[in-house]
């Protein structure tokens, strides 16, 4: 009987084209609104869960060498001064420790930025490709270096929003050389930054600053971690990491069994003798909190950082619960919104399809048809149109999502769950909203039904 309805309801619904394709229409730009709310909801809720993930300091800063002025005072190891303790491979390593996002090594100078007619004296630093991406930058023009530049120690470089006015005005720099260190470099990108410190930066690939430099040391390696509350226990990790790496004694570097002050440590006597660190590890929000201050006053606060951590990973946490709940809500009232007037749009269709097929009905129920047989068969051609709606509707939310985000640049995420969820929720559509007129038509009496004009 199922096969008999299907071919019955394809004769019905090829009857009248163009009310089938209405029917169908409203049904594809249900499913389509869905579906391209669904991913671009989705990609908006990932975009928000990693910018409050990122939210506040996420930065680590490793510097080669190490000193501590005044630490002898507070019973802190003062370091090896100024060494060149660190390599590419140490920010190699450092990239692969649980947690870590972005890791970049940097090689730092400063030097006049020269063009045919214009120079001005700035910090120029030597990156990895994942440099901007550690401090958001954004591109006014070009774009960042790539890989294969890194690898090849290519003289190209991108410059500042400011660097950009004072060399170039208002022309775009994109293409051109300035000169550093009387060596030309073309000029591949322009970035905007809300530092106005940044903005006068000019960045080159840290293999190429190597070379200029003639060393195969890094100044510096800025790590970027996953989750802001995380930032301690990475800045640990590094520690035991380049120890090991640095060939360090496995002796805890920081004074132990400190004083406790108001329920907060206070670091306390020295570890024994142990060697001290050939590095400096500090994070961007220890670094802010501690600047300007004397040795023994930072000592505290770097001590009772983990608790600060610790309080600003459960903020994080019930931020995100609470942006979940609401994308959530906003994606479910949006297709609620959306199927309702699909599946009313079906209903019509098929309310007044009952009315035409009236005749065709009695005389279906007069040769021995079934109120089940009827109701079947109406459920059938509401469903056939849901269904059909519902390919379509997935093919141009796609289309959609793609074009919206290729325009926009938002962020769509599209999986095989929603695709499935769309079109299950089309095939619901049509039987719940084309159960009432299939009733009605299978509850018709054959003899009213033969006589209806």
């Amino acid at each position: 009987m199922l096969t008999t309805s299907l071919r019955i309801a394809q004769k019905a619904l090829k009857r009248n084209k163009l009310r089938t394709g209405l029917a169908i229409l409203g049904m594809t730009i249900g499913v389509a609104a869905v579906l391209t709310m669904f991913a671009l909801g989705t990609g908006a809720q990932e975009s928000v869960s990693a910018d409050v993930r990122s939210a506040g300091t996420t930065l680590i800063f490793v510097r080669s060498g190490n000193f501590t002025r005044g630490g002898e005072e507070s019973r802190i190891p003062t370091g090896m001064g100024s060494t060149n303790s660190l390599v590419p491979a140490d920010a190699d390593a450092i990239a692969k420790i649980d947690g870590v996002k972005y890791v970049s090594a940097n090689v730092k100078e400063r030097t006049w930025v020269e063009t045919s007619n214009q120079r001005f004296y700035t910090q120029i630093v030597g990156a990895d490709v994942a440099y901007p991406d550690e401090y958001g930058w954004t591109f006014q023009k070009g774009k960042f270096f790539k890989e294969s530049d890194v690898a090849s120690a290519a003289q190209v470089a991108v410059i500042g929003s400011s660097l950009r006015d004072h060399l170039f005005g208002d022309e775009n720099p994109v293409g051109k050389e300035v000169q550093l260190h009387n060596q030309p470099y073309r000029v591949v990108g322009v970035f905007e930054s809300k530092d106005d410190e940044q903005a006068d930066l000019a960045i080159i690939p840290y293999t190429t600053a190597q070379k200029q430099l003639g060393t195969s040391s890094i100044q510096m390696v800025t790590v970027s971690a996953e989750q802001a509350g995380d930032t301690t226990r990475i800045s640990d990790a590094i520690k035991t990491l380049l120890r090991s790496r640095h060939h360090l004694d496995n002796q805890i570097t920081q004074p132990t069994g400190g004083v406790a002050l108001g329920g907060l440590q206070l670091p306390g006597a020295g570890s024994g003798g142990a060697t001290p660190d050939d590095f400096t590890v500090k994070t961007q929000s220890s670094e802010a909190l501690t600047k300007g201050l004397n040795t023994s006053v930072a000592a505290f606060i770097l001590a009772n950082m983990p608790q600060m951590d610790q309080t600003n990973s459960q903020e994080m946490a019930g931020t995100l619960s609470r942006a979940g709940s609401t994308m959530t809500a906003l994606l479910a009232a949006i297709a609620t919104i959306s199927l309702i007037v699909g599946g009313i749009g079906i209903m019509n269709i098929m309310l007044v399809s009952v009315t035409e097929r009236t005749r065709e009905i009695g005389i279906r129920r007069a040769i021995g048809a079934r109120q089940s047989d009827v109701l079947q068969q109406f459920l059938v051609e509401a469903v056939s149109l849901s269904v059909f709606g519902g390919i379509f509707g997935i093919i141009i939310g796609f289309a959609a999502a793609l074009t919206i985000t290729n325009v926009l640049h938002w962020p769509a995420t599209i999986s095989f769950t929603a695709v499935a969820l769309a079109f299950g929720i089309a095939a619901a559509t049509g039987v719940f909203f084309g159960f009432y007129p299939a009733r009605r038509a299978s509850q018709l009496s054959p003899i009213d039904a033969l006589r209806y004009e």
